[in-house]
Order: C-alpha cells, then sequence, then structure tokens
C-alpha cells in the first residue's frame, strides 16, 4: 500500500473538494458572482489535484491517470480563458468535460482494491467518511456565505434583477458617453 504522506492526503482532498463543488457549478442556472468564486476555487483545487498528481507515483513511473491530467490541466485552462473572453460554450464544454474527467479519476482511485483509498475505506472508514462530510459541510458553508452575500448586493428597487454578466475586456473597453452641457 502507498504510504500515507501530507502530499496524498492534500490530493485526495482536494480532488473531494472538485468533486462536491462541480455539481454546483454545473446545475445552477445562474452565473453570477456566486458561480465566479467558486468556479476560481474548482480551478485551483483542479489545478492542485493535476499538478500533485505527478509526485505521486508508483514504482516511480507515470500511469494514464498523469495523462489524465495533463489533459485536465489543459482543458481546465482553455475553459477559464473561454470564460474570460465571454465564449460561453467553449467554456462550459471545456469545463464539464474536465469534471467528467475528474469523476472518472475518482471512481477509479476508489473502485480499485489494490489502491490506497480502498484500502484506507477497509482499516478506517470512520475517517474516511469523517473526513467526506467536512468536505461537502465546508462547501455547503462557502455556498451559503456566497449566496447570502449575493442576495445583500442586489440593489433595492430592481427587484432583484441584476446586470448581465460581462466579459472583462468588453467591460473596459466601453467608454462612458459624456454629454455637453444642457441648451434648454
Amino acid at each position: 500500500m502507498e504510504q500515507w504522506n501530507v502530499l496524498v492526503v492534500s490530493h485526495v482532498i482536494a480532488a473531494l473538494y472538485s468533486v462536491a463543488i462541480g455539481p454546483l457549478q454545473i446545475l445552477r442556472r445562474r452565473r453570477d458572482r456566486v458561480h465566479r468564486t467558486l468556479g476560481l476555487l474548482w480551478v485551483a483545487a483542479m489545478y492542485y489535484v493535476c499538478f500533485s498528481s505527478f509526485w505521486i507515483v508508483t514504482d516511480g513511473h507515470f500511469n494514464w491517470l498523469h495523462g489524465l491530467s495533463t489533459f485536465t490541466l489543459i482543458t481546465v485552462t482553455l475553459g477559464l480563458i473561454s470564460a474570460i473572453r465571454g465564449n460561453i460554450p467553449a467554456h462550459l464544454g471545456n469545463m464539464v468535460g474536465s469534471y467528467i474527467g475528474i469523476v472518472i479519476a475518482f471512481g477509479f482511485a476508489v473502485g480499485v482494491p489494490s489502491r490506497s483509498i480502498p484500502q484506507f475505506l477497509m482499516t478506517d472508514p470512520g475517517t474516511a467518511i469523517f473526513v467526506a462530510i467536512l468536505v461537502l459541510l465546508s462547501v455547503g458553508a462557502v455556498y451559503l456565505s456566497l449566496a447570502r452575500g449575493e442576495r445583500r448586493s442586489t440593489p433595492l428597487g430592481t427587484g432583484g434583477a441584476r446586470t448581465p454578466a460581462v466579459p472583462l475586456h468588453v467591460r473596459h473597453s466601453v467608454q462612458p458617453v459624456l454629454k455637453g452641457p444642457s441648451k434648454t
């Protein structure tokens, strides 16, 4: 069995965060500050999972999961760039594809009996369940905190209407229209 060290434990916890945040991002209909903030947390967790995987090797060799990590680094980056540029269909495709990839990798990590996670689940299921519950509770707390802040930031008198999300490069390229003095 692989040795459980800080790298492996942090890798597993970041993967759990990625798996837990993904459905919130994909299934929520509104794309607002909550979506952007949770999305940045998800991207950070995905990058950590992918980069840390290169230091987790079996018998000094890489396997197909490392290839998936490389591919995921590319798709998450393309998805992030697409969101910044306002190309929402490309953003959606890259991010959903990346999420499906991490779910497949997580299923493989949990489903193969010779790997560390299934052995850990057999020897210490209480700790594994405790960590999973902590991850879910912390994701829920972050989501509720962000959603509550979003409701409070709604301007009075707008009936909850928000301005549509405008890509950053468009927001900064629009110049205000200045009116001259009135001829009344």
